[in-house]
């Protein structure tokens, strides 16, 4: 059973924000940040929307949890996003001090753990995988088909 406060209940808000990004064309990653069983950030890839490719899901939702917090480490905060971070959020991810990481999916061409061996994280933040792992994934496989067709 889904409790408001659960894994899987956050997990949905980040599913929210991904179909937000299928509904605009872009790759549909979403995520979200909880602090004290409240969302203080959210956000979608908006690559193509902004031309930018460090707008993924994870940095616009830890900018928002940051402008909300009005701090620059989130300790006490747990991202919650649908695909595994890359890298390049995976450093964003340490530097924000975070407490904790959810994921829903593996990443397997372009997840942090597939680019190196060590853990890109802070040594003090927890990590969670496969919460809603299929539904999550299947977004993704479903917008790459819809692409190859």
């Amino acid at each position: 059973m889904l409790t408001e406060k659960s894994d899987e209940h956050y997990m949905l808000q980040a599913l929210r924000e991904a179909q937000t990004a299928l509904e605009k064309g872009e790759v549909p990653i979403g995520a979200v940040v909880v602090a004290k069983d409240q969302i203080i950030g959210r956000g979608y890839n908006q690559t193509e929307l902004l031309k930018d490719p460090t707008a993924h899901a994870e940095m616009i939702a830890l900018t928002a949890a940051f402008n909300s917090m009005g701090a620059k480490y989130l300790p006490d905060a747990t991202l919650y996003v649908t695909i595994e971070p890359c890298l390049m959020c995976a450093g964003a991810l340490y530097w924000s001090k975070i407490g904790r990481i959810v994921w829903g999916a593996d990443d397997e061409k372009h997840g942090h753990k597939n680019r190196t061996n060590q853990n890109p994280f802070h040594p003090k933040t927890a990590i969670t995988s496969g919460i809603l792992k299929e539904p999550c994934a299947r977004l993704m496989k479903d917008f790459f088909l819809s692409k190859r067709k």
